[in-house]
């Protein structure tokens, strides 16, 4: 991605006001995107948003830009982002733009766009949006302005979407679910497809005022739903983020199951039932407990760079559909063209009811490794990933750690740290090899 001004892995995203997040920057932005897309033949683009109060400014910008190209646009509200993806297919738009800054404070906000497919837009084509931003902006003859329309039944489709992922043969009848959507865009859907589908739903971060999008509730923030499962002895707890392509899960004992525990669950469902094509991809951040549990399956697994977008791609490359992050991006291709929260939280309950156990049951076949991660500071001009110290002492963890562990190191790719990581399957280990390298990082950087 080193080559975008605007473009980073997952969209455009800043601070609401500054730089490129303001009325200026996305009008233009939604100029070029329909000048790009118009020179695909495309006459009509879906427009999103979460909660954020910012969402009014930012939907009207891009609304304006995209006409002045002659784009048609179809206003959704407040939606999550893989409803989105499926709507974008559903309504056989040719491209679909998200207003959200996913999991980040409220006066964050992004954009990002979908292709006709529900997939992420092709790198091509994001370069060649930047490229046109480059232009001067100008504006079709007025009788080939584009028009705007709100569509209003879009989350009755999506919900219906949502519950044609969960096997009709199955019901969540006597299930009671806490489900918190982090005042996001899940607000209005995640309730109601739990509740059609028969559980007693508990609701938590449902009153969304545009400024509270991700406060102390969701998934980035397990402390209120956790609270809430013990106070109501739910079965089990949602915990969505802010626009709804990540879950985290808390079973009845108030234990939190992460991302890489979802994908586990959901990849031996698979299995058990022949559903899974080929094996799971996690990231080099993945808990290697993941690793050892679906090897003790006898499923492939293969680890991408940190990002959905980079799961998704050796996943369309070994054409497998499963993977995911510890964060609770999980994907399921078969089931939606993006990660979806909503879905893999369906996808867990299903297969709770088809093995006849508790989630905390389900959740015993992976034993996470302990993991200990340190961030080190270094200065600029020093290289110590190449350091022969610290490859020294990576050397000597690993050789220690044998097959019982794991290291990584890697830069931020936001700010001069090195990160240092290990997993050992005793806490002791991984605190005390973390540590070694640590010290080693530091020795360069003094």
């Amino acid at each position: 991605m080193s080559d975008r001004k605007y473009f980073g892995t997952d969209g455009i995203r800043g601070k609401v006001g500054e730089n490129i997040i303001n009325p200026e920057f996305v009008m233009k932005l939604g100029w070029a995107a329909g000048k790009v897309l118009a020179g695909q033949g495309t006459n009509k683009v879906l427009i999103g948003k979460d909660t954020r109060i910012s969402g009014y400014m930012l939907e009207s910008a891009l609304e304006a830009g995209l006409s002045a190209a002659g784009i048609n646009i179809g206003l959704l509200g407040p939606m999550p982002t893989p409803a989105i993806a499926y709507l974008t297919k559903t309504f056989r738009s040719e491209a679909g733009i998200v207003i959200s800054a996913s999991h980040n404070p409220y006066y964050d906000n992004g954009i990002k766009f979908f292709s006709a497919d529900g997939m992420k837009l092709d790198d091509a084509i994001e370069i060649a949006i930047e490229e046109q931003m480059d232009r001067p902006m100008e504006c079709v003859a007025s009788d080939k302005l584009g028009k705007a329309v709100r569509i209003s039944d879009a989350a009755g489709r999506y919900i219906e979407f949502c519950k044609g992922n969960f096997p009709s043969s199955l019901s969540l009848k006597g299930l009671k679910i806490v489900v918190d959507c982090a005042n996001g865009a899940t607000y209005h859907i995640a309730p109601n497809v739990l509740s059609e589908l028969g559980a007693e739903v508990i609701e938590i971060g449902t009153e969304p005022d545009g400024l509270n999008i991700n406060r102390k509730v969701g998934a980035t923030s397990m402390k209120a739903v956790t609270e809430s499962v013990i106070k109501n002895k739910a079965d089990l707890g949602f915990a969505l983020d802010g626009d709804g392509d990540r879950l985290m899960l808390v079973d009845h004992k108030g234990n939190v199951i992460d991302g890489d525990q979802i994908v586990y669950i959901i990849a031996r469902d698979a299995l058990k039932s022949g559903r899974l094509q080929g094996g799971v991809v996690g990231t080099v951040m993945s808990n290697l407990g993941l690793e050892v549990a679906l090897g003790t399956l006898g499923v492939p697994f293969v680890r991408s760079k940190v990002g959905d977008r980079y799961v998704m791609e050796l996943l369309k490359q070994k054409g497998w559909s499963i993977g995911g992050e510890g964060s609770g991006h999980v994907l399921n291709l078969a089931a939606a063209s993006t990660g979806d929260g909503i879905v893999a939280g369906l996808q867990v309950l299903a297969a709770m009811l088809h093995a006849g156990m508790t989630l905390n049951e389900l959740s015993r076949g992976m034993t996470k490794y302990p993991q200990t991660l340190i961030n080190v500071r270094f200065s600029e001009g020093t290289k110590p990933l190449e350091d022969i110290g610290v490859i020294q002492a990576v050397l000597e963890a690993e050789k220690a750690l044998d097959d019982r562990g794991r290291v990584l190191l890697r830069k931020s790719g936001t700010e001069p740290l090195v990160r240092v990581m290990v997993e050992a399957n005793d806490a002791q280990d991984s605190s005390t090899w973390a540590e070694h390298i640590a010290d080693a990082v530091r020795k360069v950087t003094d």
